[in-house]
């Protein structure tokens, strides 16, 4: 018997891993957190499966649960929105479970900030703009920041900043960032990435509190950096005519030249 924690990607039914739709398939029991994952992953369950939406559950129901499947040799499918890397509550649970003895695997999923920038057809990391991604987040009820962690240290590397969990923090991560960035500096917001309601908005740090709309309180993620202009960089020199690499030596004396042919 195993929990299985799997990420269940941002919310598009699609955006899951093969290796999540076979586990789910294969678990008897599935607890899943009920209001970011789409009821359509739940139609990979068998038909005979217990599924049981742990919204309104605390961590003490939800080890209860395990155990109780432990107890049969079922497995269980732990299904979380996006990543279980970050912001999952996927490690208070291991711990318990380990205390317990019960098995535990991890299948990651497809980030919330992987989708949106998907969404802004934007790649994160341009030359010479942001070779950096930082996900953060404002501290909020469910738990605090670290005293070096804020945004003004964060804006301060010109990164490409994924802030999660913040469009409440509006405020705030205005006034954190326009002093390193500037008013001008590019803004997006993405609402549901990935979800049929999907919605998103370009924006300034200077504009940003007037162009979000009144219906985006939650489950949203605000992107921050030079890189989201889209313009304003080099080529990089991956696919460069001159650049010699392993792939594609430029001369018989490049060191990758004889790998290239298959010598020792």
């Amino acid at each position: 018997m195993t929990v299985h924690f799997i990420g269940a990607g941002p919310g598009a039914a699609d955006l899951i891993t093969l290796r999540g739709r076979d586990l789910i398939a294969a678990c008897p029991v599935c607890l899943y957190a009920g209001s970011l994952v789409p009821d359509e992953i739940l139609a990979h369950c068998p038909d005979s499966a217990t599924i049981i939406n742990t919204a309104p559950l605390d961590l003490d129901a939800i080890v209860a649960h395990c155990k109780a499947a432990h107890a049969k040799g079922q497995d269980v499918a732990r299904l979380h929105s996006g990543d279980l890397s970050v912001w999952s509550a996927m490690g208070e649970q291991i711990r318990r479970l380990r205390a317990e003895g019960i098995p535990v695997s991890v299948t990651p999923g497809v980030p919330s900030f992987a989708a949106a920038a998907a969404a802004l057809q934007t790649e994160l990391t341009l030359p010479g703009l942001a070779q950096s991604v930082i996900l953060t987040r404002t501290p909020g009820r469910a738990s605090s920041m670290p005293a070096g962690e804020t945004l003004t240290n964060f804006a301060a590397t010109g990164a490409t900043l994924a802030i999660h969990l913040s469009i409440s923090n509006l405020d705030t991560v205005i006034a954190d960032l326009t002093p390193a960035y500037g008013p001008g500096c590019p803004v997006a917001v993405v609402y549901r990435a990935s979800w049929p309601d999907q919605q998103v908005i370009r924006s300034t740090l200077a504009s940003l509190k007037d162009d979000v709309t009144e219906n985006i309180s939650r489950t949203a993620l605000i992107l921050v950096g030079p890189a989201l202009a889209g313009e304003g960089f080099e080529d990089s020199c991956l696919y460069a005519t001159e650049y010699d690499r392993r792939y594609r030596p430029q001369t018989a004396d490049s060191p990758w030249s004889s790998w290239s042919h298959g010598d020792d």
